[in-house]
Protein backbone atom coordinates (compact mmCIF):
# COMPACT_ATOMS: atom_id res chain seq x y z
CA UNK A 1 0.00 0.00 0.00
CA UNK A 2 3.05 2.58 0.90
CA UNK A 3 4.99 1.59 -2.28
CA UNK A 4 1.14 2.32 -4.43
CA UNK A 5 0.80 6.16 -2.57
CA UNK A 6 4.81 6.62 -3.04
CA UNK A 7 4.53 5.80 -7.07
CA UNK A 8 1.27 6.80 -8.32
CA UNK A 9 -0.18 9.68 -5.46
CA UNK A 10 3.41 11.00 -4.74
CA UNK A 11 5.73 10.30 -8.03
CA UNK A 12 8.45 8.85 -6.05
CA UNK A 13 10.16 6.57 -7.91
CA UNK A 14 12.52 3.92 -5.69
CA UNK A 15 16.00 4.65 -5.21
CA UNK A 16 18.44 3.03 -7.61
CA UNK A 17 21.43 0.96 -6.70
CA UNK A 18 23.91 4.16 -7.02
CA UNK A 19 21.46 5.78 -4.30
CA UNK A 20 21.14 3.16 -1.74
CA UNK A 21 23.42 3.87 1.29
CA UNK A 22 26.50 1.85 1.31
CA UNK A 23 25.64 -1.05 3.77
CA UNK A 24 27.49 -0.82 7.03
CA UNK A 25 30.78 -1.94 8.57
CA UNK A 26 30.19 -4.95 10.87
CA UNK A 27 32.54 -5.14 14.10
CA UNK A 28 34.59 -8.30 12.16
CA UNK A 29 35.39 -5.72 9.46
CA UNK A 30 36.35 -3.14 11.68
CA UNK A 31 38.39 -5.66 13.85
CA UNK A 32 40.29 -7.20 11.02
CA UNK A 33 40.84 -3.34 9.47
CA UNK A 34 42.20 -2.34 12.77
CA UNK A 35 44.18 -5.91 12.97
CA UNK A 36 46.07 -5.35 9.11
CA UNK A 37 46.42 -1.94 10.29
CA UNK A 38 48.65 -3.24 13.62
CA UNK A 39 49.73 -5.25 11.30
CA UNK A 40 51.43 -3.15 8.82
CA UNK A 41 52.69 -0.82 11.97
CA UNK A 42 54.54 -3.87 13.12
CA UNK A 43 56.67 -4.45 9.76
CA UNK A 44 57.66 -1.10 9.51
CA UNK A 45 58.45 0.08 13.39
CA UNK A 46 59.45 -3.61 14.89
CA UNK A 47 57.24 -3.03 17.91
CA UNK A 48 53.07 -2.15 18.78
CA UNK A 49 53.57 0.67 21.16
CA UNK A 50 51.65 2.77 19.07
CA UNK A 51 51.74 6.38 20.76
CA UNK A 52 47.70 7.30 21.93
CA UNK A 53 47.40 9.77 19.10
CA UNK A 54 49.05 8.04 16.38
CA UNK A 55 47.02 7.96 13.01
CA UNK A 56 48.00 4.90 10.47
CA UNK A 57 46.98 5.49 6.71
CA UNK A 58 46.33 1.74 5.32
CA UNK A 59 44.90 1.24 1.38
CA UNK A 60 41.88 -1.53 1.30
CA UNK A 61 40.09 -2.59 -1.38
CA UNK A 62 36.24 -0.82 -1.53
CA UNK A 63 33.69 -3.33 -1.86
CA UNK A 64 35.44 -5.64 -3.74
CA UNK A 65 36.06 -3.28 -7.32
CA UNK A 66 39.32 -2.87 -8.58
CA UNK A 67 39.59 0.39 -7.32
CA UNK A 68 41.44 1.05 -3.78
CA UNK A 69 41.17 3.68 -1.05
CA UNK A 70 43.25 4.89 1.54
CA UNK A 71 42.00 5.02 5.01
CA UNK A 72 43.40 6.84 8.14
CA UNK A 73 42.47 4.44 11.27
CA UNK A 74 43.42 5.88 14.77
CA UNK A 75 45.49 3.05 15.78
CA UNK A 76 46.74 4.58 19.03
CA UNK A 77 42.99 5.16 20.48
CA UNK A 78 42.40 1.06 19.79
CA UNK A 79 44.53 0.26 22.87
CA UNK A 80 43.12 -1.29 25.61
CA UNK A 81 42.64 1.03 28.18
CA UNK A 82 44.43 -2.53 30.61
CA UNK A 83 47.34 -1.41 28.38
CA UNK A 84 48.61 0.53 31.18
CA UNK A 85 48.45 -1.38 33.90
CA UNK A 86 46.23 -2.88 36.98
CA UNK A 87 44.36 -0.09 38.39
CA UNK A 88 46.53 0.52 41.77
CA UNK A 89 45.23 -1.70 45.14
CA UNK A 90 44.23 -0.01 47.77
CA UNK A 91 46.76 -0.06 50.51
CA UNK A 92 45.71 -2.68 53.48
CA UNK A 93 45.85 0.02 55.69
CA UNK A 94 42.52 1.50 53.93
CA UNK A 95 41.09 -1.71 53.57
CA UNK A 96 40.88 -2.32 57.39
CA UNK A 97 39.61 0.52 58.22
CA UNK A 98 37.48 0.23 55.40
CA UNK A 99 36.29 -3.17 57.06
CA UNK A 100 35.87 -1.59 60.69
CA UNK A 101 33.56 0.99 59.49
CA UNK A 102 31.31 -1.60 57.75
CA UNK A 103 31.37 -4.22 60.20
CA UNK A 104 28.82 -2.66 62.86
CA UNK A 105 26.45 -1.73 59.37
CA UNK A 106 26.92 -5.67 58.14
CA UNK A 107 25.41 -7.24 61.54
CA UNK A 108 22.49 -4.42 61.54
CA UNK A 109 21.85 -5.10 57.89
CA UNK A 110 22.23 -8.74 58.37
CA UNK A 111 19.77 -8.53 61.83
CA UNK A 112 22.39 -9.61 64.13
CA UNK A 113 22.65 -6.67 66.79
Amino acid sequence: MQQWVCEQVLGIEPATEDEKPQPRHTQADKWAMKYETAKQFHEREGHLRVPRKHVETIVVDSDGDECQEEREIKLGACRQPSAAGPPPSPSSEWNSSLRSACAGHNSLLLGLS
